[in-house]
């Protein structure tokens, strides 16, 4: 599979398509139609369709979808099929809020630690807070490939600089900046502001 033909749109519903899968199988509901589906991911059957097929075939005409088959199948995609280390950089009061998370695990990523300028265990936390400057080596040690981000926007380039270096090659950054990163690292940003400043439009 060759994923950089595969469009990141398509790979971001399959995470939506997985969350309905998982209500579905809750309700012991075996098999599912596209139509079904897609209205439950909120897409039109022919996106659905579409997404699907970057990565096989799957369903029988007339019958739909096997939930327990598809969600399998998403899930090796996603690499879900094994627990994913996971790095947070910045233990601020945003940063202490994603730690005490814990669906995390659920979905197939292990938060290993967290790393701060002015390091402080917590007592309610079981993930370890280590200094800013021992991040490069734990990167490189436990071979860590993704980090979320929650740093000030001051210090968020020079922080996302060391850890591509180190072997970083996806990062979630809650930082209210743009992040300049090589090619082959995928960054998603999450602006709390800006998602509510989309949200206040729409309000009269």
């Amino acid at each position: 599979m060759n994923r950089i033909d595969i469009p990141r749109k398509s790979i971001y519903r399959l995470s939506i398509y997985q969350r309905c899968l998982s209500r579905l199988r809750e309700n012991d509901v075996d098999t599912v139609s596209s139509e079904a589906l897609a209205k439950a991911a909120g897409v039109k059957s022919t996106q659905l369709r579409k997404d699907l097929t970057y990565f096989g075939q799957f369903g029988t005409r007339g019958l739909g979808y096997n939930v327990d088959a598809l969600a399998k199948t998403i899930s090796e995609v996603l690499g879900q099929n094994h627990l994913q280390p996971v790095i947070l950089i910045g233990v601020g009061n945003l940063g202490s809020a994603l730690l005490r998370y814990g669906g995390f695990r659920k979905e197939g990523f292990d938060v290993v630690a967290a790393f701060d300028i002015a390091p402080k265990a917590q007592a309610d936390l079981k993930i370890p807070i280590l200094a800013l400057e021992t991040m490069p080596e734990f990167i490189l040690k436990h071979q860590v490939k993704m980090a979320i981000l929650t740093v000030p926007a001051n210090s968020a380039q020079g922080v996302t600089n060391q850890i591509v270096d180190a072997g970083i090659q996806a990062i979630l950054n809650f930082s209210p900046c743009v992040l300049d990163v090589p090619d082959q690292v995928v960054v998603n940003s999450v602006d709390l502001a800006v998602e509510l400043e989309n949200l206040s439009y729409f309000i009269r």
